[in-house]
């Protein structure tokens, strides 16, 4: 497992750093905490059977929504 962090870490770094390329800092790093706290989250219902209540999946929309958002009105394709 920590081999496999490790490369997920570096992975994302990169990915982060090419995401700052084209759009600005604190965009980038919204989308990139945004992204992980939605799939934090949904492996917390698909994995360890974390209840998927209206209210948390509508919450995981709007992060999905602003996700979307950011990256629309910061110039990105």
């Amino acid at each position: 497992p920590t081999v496999g962090t490790v490369v997920a870490l570096i992975i994302s770094m990169v990915l982060l750093a090419r995401a700052v390329q084209d759009l600005p800092i604190g965009t980038a790093y919204a989308v990139w905490t945004g992204i992980g706290a939605v799939g934090t989250a949904s492996l917390g219902i698909v994995l360890f059977d974390e209840p998927a209540t209206s209210a948390r999946l509508l919450f995981i929309s709007v992060i999905i929504f602003g996700i979307v958002g950011l990256h629309l009105v910061s110039g990105g394709h």
